[in-house]
């Protein structure tokens, strides 16, 4: 930590002012009796923000409530925030029904990655909904004595706000803040933990198969319908202000504001697209999703957060699809867990068709319906005839690749099945015999 401060204020050239780095409670912001900055960070919209902790430097912009970014109304929240109750973690109890106005949106740009002491977030990007607009509060800092000032008016902010939005913040973003509150020293005064609405958990749980990368601008690319265009990498963002405290310019740190600025509307949308989802608005106010798969892993989160009947509805959708691929296995594994034997062999006949036109593929579909088949149905030759075509694929298989220990153990477990199904069908064919 101290070889971190001292590297940033060599760069910067000058030293942290006497007395702010020692613990104190902190205090309410005198933002309004500040004086300007300076002309290149006025330039930014960058003003001085005071308060008992210190000084750092805020930028503030309001965005209206009918603001369209992508395809979402950042209004729209008020109508589905209660709805985010069902993704709410942590915090101190049970979480109450959200409101737009007591969330707070988060996002830090840090000196590098990990939670360690030696990682230090040189800018704070938070936003709320209050009245009719969308603030977003970009505090940053220019060394280390003005980090306390920089948490001082977190901790505000989130006094009223006990909900907490963020894109991977339960894993990064809160335990770096937890140990910056420690590490300067506000002891008691450290805000308590929150109530994570952390969207990339859902996100991960719906598109981890269908979007090539799961960061914030692809998914909000892909599927909120935002283009940043020229936007700088956040990767980038450490360099840039490194660059700044070397040279004293702040000019490239435009760039950083204006990606922590789209970060915190996107943010905003992704809250409303999970929102609505939760709140029955999928098919009205979010899309139908277009592949299977995506359909699939949409339906099951739904499940699993309570919706169940907007989960059968997409259930009965993909079962009505004539094309099969591996979300039936997905689905029908599902099924049979639930007991819907019906659907479950369904997609297991489908998906078993496809496995024997490509010739190569699994046969999990198979053995699965030859499990049904003598487990359920005590049809033990049609259990016979999909396990023999299961060996044909396994065995196909094989001579495609390496024939590895893990193919003689599939194969050897599959004769083994294939005889005792054997056994099963010839002593049920001599019972036949003898009754009739």
């Amino acid at each position: 930590m101290s070889s971190l401060r001292e590297r940033m204020n060599r760069l910067r050239g000058t030293r942290a002012p006497e007395g702010l780095d020692e613990p104190g409670r902190g205090g309410p912001e005198r933002n309004e009796a500040a004086e300007p900055p300076g002309p290149a960070w006025t330039a930014l919209g960058v003003t001085r923000l005071a308060n008992d902790a210190g000084e750092c430097l805020v930028r503030r912009v309001v965005y209206p409530l009918d603001y369209r970014h992508g395809h979402h109304r950042l209004g729209e929240l008020g109508e589905c925030a209660g709805a985010l109750a069902a993704l709410c973690s942590g915090g101190e109890g049970d979480a109450p029904a959200p409101e737009a106005e007591r969330i707070l949106f988060l996002d830090l740009e840090t000196t590098g990655l990990g939670v360690g002491a030696g990682n230090v977030p040189f800018m704070a990007g938070i936003a709320y909904f209050e009245g009719d607009g969308y603030v977003i509060e970009q505090a940053l800092i220019r060394h280390p004595a003005e980090e306390r000032a920089m948490l001082e008016h977190l901790r505000g902010r989130l006094r009223n706000r006990p909900y907490l939005a963020t894109y991977n913040g339960r894993t990064f973003d809160w335990p770096l803040l937890r140990s910056r509150f420690i590490l300067n020293g506000f002891g008691r005064d450290a805000p308590v933990e929150p109530w994570h609405l952390d969207f990339l958990h859902p996100s991960r749980s719906i598109w981890r198969n269908t979007l090539a990368s799961l960061r914030l601008s692809h998914v909000e690319e892909e599927r909120l319908g935002i283009a940043r265009g020229d936007d700088v990498p956040g990767s980038m963002a450490p360099a840039i202000y490194f660059r700044y405290l070397r040279d004293g310019d702040p000019a490239p740190l435009a760039d950083v504001f204006r990606h922590n600025e789209l970060d915190m509307l996107s943010l905003a949308c992704l809250s409303i697209r999970f929102g609505r989802l939760l709140s029955g608005g999928l098919g009205r106010h979010v899309p139908l999703p277009e592949e299977e798969e995506e359909l699939l892993r949409t339906g099951l989160w739904l499940e699993r957060m309570g919706r169940t009947d907007e989960a059968e509805a997409l259930y009965e959708t993909l079962a009505g699809r004539e094309t099969a691929g591996d979300w039936c296995l997905l689905l029908a594994a599902r099924d049979k867990k639930c007991g819907n034997w019906r659907r479950a062999v369904l997609l297991w006949q489908r998906a078993a068709q496809a496995a024997e036109r490509q010739g190569w593929a699994s046969g999990e579909a198979h053995i699965e319906l030859s499990m049904y088949y003598e487990h359920r149905a005590k049809d033990y030759e049609l259990a016979l005839r999909y396990a023999s075509a299961a060996l044909e694929l396994a065995t196909r298989r094989a001579t495609l690749g390496r024939f590895d220990a893990k193919r003689r153990a599939e194969q050897e477990a599959i004769r083994r099945r294939i005889e005792r199904l054997a056994k099963k069908a010839e002593r049920t064919l001599a019972r036949e015999q003898t009754l009739f």
